[in-house]
């Protein structure tokens, strides 16, 4: 792999790894874990084949105290992750012109129908 002219690490890795992404408006509630287990749990019983490795999560919200975090995660035992997000006013160029447009989304959900 290369960024530039500056090579990074060496290969491919493959995850093969399903990923549930909640995202919270509020700050980080301990049952927020509790829940994201349950979605986990689904998708490992349901969708996950035996050539995937278990599924993770990730926990997005808008404040997170690192000890109640880490309280709450304390005797789960799948692959879970909490962040805060910080929201800003505009997307960089670069960014926004990379992102589908909503009418864009919407029709490609349409045909799935």
């Amino acid at each position: 792999m290369s960024a530039g002219r500056s090579p990074y690490g060496s290969g491919k890795v493959k995850l093969r790894s399903y990923v549930v992404i909640e995202l919270k408006t509020t700050a980080f509630e301990p049952e927020f874990a509790g829940k994201l287990n349950f979605y986990l749990t689904a998708v490992d019983r349901q969708v996950r084949s035996g050539q995937d490795n278990p599924t993770i999560g990730l926990l997005i919200c808008k404040k997170k105290d690192g000890i109640v975090a880490e309280y709450a995660l304390s005797d789960i035992r799948k692959p879970i992750g909490v962040s805060e997000y910080k929201l800003t006013q505009s997307l960089p160029r670069s960014i926004k012109s990379s992102l589908p447009s909503i009418k864009e989304i919407e029709k490609e959900l349409g045909s799935r129908k």
